[in-house]
């Protein structure tokens, strides 16, 4: 079976300035997936629905000590 990803070329320095990253952004944009506009987010599942879910002890502790986004 042949290999389905393209050779992909690189810069050979990093953009240094803002209009140079703007520039590498918009020359690549047509290459990104997406409608367009911009999609609504779906709505949350309601805990009610969630069946299955298992976090290890120690995950969860680790989750429970993280402050929150923004604190």
């Amino acid at each position: 079976m042949p290999n389905p990803v393209k050779h992909v070329t690189f810069p050979e320095t990093e953009p240094e300035t803002l209009e140079e990253l703007r520039g590498l952004c918009a020359r690549m944009a047509p290459h990104w997936a997406g409608g367009g506009a911009a999609q609504a987010a779906p709505a949350p599942v309601p805990p009610s629905r969630i069946h299955g879910v298992s976090v290890p002890a120690t995950s969860a502790r680790l989750l429970d000590g993280m402050s929150e986004y923004g604190d």
